[in-house]
């Protein structure tokens, strides 16, 4: 049942003093988009009348097509505490349709919504919580972010070691002001690293609150004088950025992973789920960790897992099943990083986890041993592989998929490769300060 009506937001409008509100949406590289419109268009908005030019945004539409309007999410409906509390700024969530009043293909939101919609078709609901690190580093006099980072603290430190923490308490209180329920809060291994975890959710929901998330912690960090990052590894050397994925399917209120009588108190539904993520994941990498940077945490040695396996408390296994049991039973997928598009992610992955479900997939044996300390041959000879080592590898993979490709729609699976394979050559044609370092003088 919906929060809010109509009436319900227009009213809220004048009666809050509210000046502006945020038309927001997402493009397919997980960028968040807004239109502001004042407070005199709110009619116009709840009735889906509110225009964006689609050729404006990359991966969208042509130039001779692009009329497109925001459908808002009128439940998103949310203020901004960090904007002024006099003439104040109002936030909602928007999906893209066409002039034609159908669903716009290439909308990242739409794409989740099919597979939500395959998966209640099964009998499912699908609830995710996501755990999102970041960084915080100085910026210098005029303002520009530098790569040093505000704190030498460690996991669970707290200040005055953790020079980050009035900014994480600042971000928490925010969040719970537009409706989050903030389980922890803390200090991450790295010097700098944060990281704070809020309740789970329906999957569309979730990923609207990634969303907020980010911009709520990029906000309040550029308000306190830092520079907030989702940059996968951003520091050579310690350990990287992740956005470790739990998730659990729903059936009538009841957490269908769970089985009192099955192995490990997992259902037969859980071990089939587990082995769609391990069959699709190399082929979901390019979604899951979309940066060429992304790959440069995907090392062995900094805790990111790099190789294929699942494990019920392995931290070095890609996929993990935390120890807590009934309704709280989850898989962990541990590879995807924060810059990822969360519509997309969360697609992906329930797409193969169904898939897994709907072929009666087994996946391997658990390997409860530190992978990372397993020699190439122990790794073979237990049917290890890894994950892709570059963009380039997971583009590649993402083309030999029919699934995750018939998930993202050919639309957003066209224009995502054509972005990723330029930024790839981008990448591969330029020279790095460490050529400048290893050759320019012994050469």
């Amino acid at each position: 049942m919906s929060k809010y009506t109509k009436e319900d937001i227009v009213s809220m409008v004048g009666e809050d003093d509210i000046k502006f509100i945020r038309m927001q949406f997402t493009d397919i590289f997980g960028q968040l988009k807004n239109v502001a419109i004042t407070a005199s268009q709110i009619e116009k908005a709840v009735n889906n009348q509110i225009m964006i030019d689609g050729s404006s945004i990359e991966g969208f539409v042509r130039i001779q097509e692009s009329d497109q309007y925001l459908y808002p999410d009128l439940d998103s409906f949310a203020i901004l505490p960090w904007r002024p509390q006099y003439g104040k700024v109002a936030r909602l969530i928007c999906d893209v349709y066409n002039p034609d009043g159908t669903p716009f293909v290439g909308d990242p939101r739409y794409v989740l919504r099919r597979v939500l919609n395959r998966a209640n078709d099964m009998g499912y609901s699908f609830n995710v919580g996501p755990e999102c690190e970041f960084f915080l580093f100085q910026t210098d006099e005029s303002g520009n972010a530098i790569t040093k980072t505000d704190d030498e603290a460690g996991y669970f430190d707290l200040g005055p070691l953790d020079r980050g923490e009035g900014t994480r308490r600042e971000i928490c209180m925010s969040l719970e002001d537009m409706g989050f329920e903030i389980e922890a809060s803390h200090h991450e291994v790295a010097a700098g690293q944060h990281e704070i975890d809020f309740k789970y959710a329906e999957a569309l929901k979730a990923a609207d609150n990634i969303m907020t998330f980010k911009l709520a912690v990029k906000t309040l960090a550029q308000k306190n004088g830092q520079h907030a990052t989702f940059m996968p590894k951003p520091i050579y050397g310690i350990n990287g950025s992740g956005m470790h994925t739990n998730m659990s399917l729903f059936r009538d209120g009841k957490n269908v992973f769970y089985d009192e009588n099955g192995k490990k108190g997992l259902s037969r539904e859980a071990y089939s789920f587990i082995a769609g993520l391990l069959m699709h994941v190399r082929s979901m990498c390019a979604i899951t960790n979309p940066l060429v940077n992304s790959y440069k945490r995907l090392v062995p040695g900094y805790e990111a897992p790099c190789y294929l396996a699942w494990s019920a408390s392995n931290r070095s296994a890609l996929i993990r099943i935390p120890a807590a049991r009934g309704q709280s039973t989850r898989v962990e997928l541990r590879n995807p990083d924060p810059a990822c598009n969360p519509y997309l992610t969360l697609a992906v992955c329930l797409a193969a986890g169904l898939d897994g479900i709907e072929k009666g997939l087994t996946p391997p044996a658990e390997v409860t041993e530190n992978i990372f300390k397993m020699g190439a041959e122990a790794r073979e000879k237990n049917g290890i592989t890894s994950l892709p080592g570059s963009l380039e590898e997971a583009i590649c993979e993402l083309k030999k998929d029919e699934l995750i490709k018939k998930t993202l729609g050919e639309h957003v699976l066209t224009q995502y490769i054509i972005g990723k394979e330029a930024e790839w050559d981008e990448y591969r044609t330029r020279v790095s300060n460490w050529e400048i370092e290893k050759y320019f003088v012994a050469y």
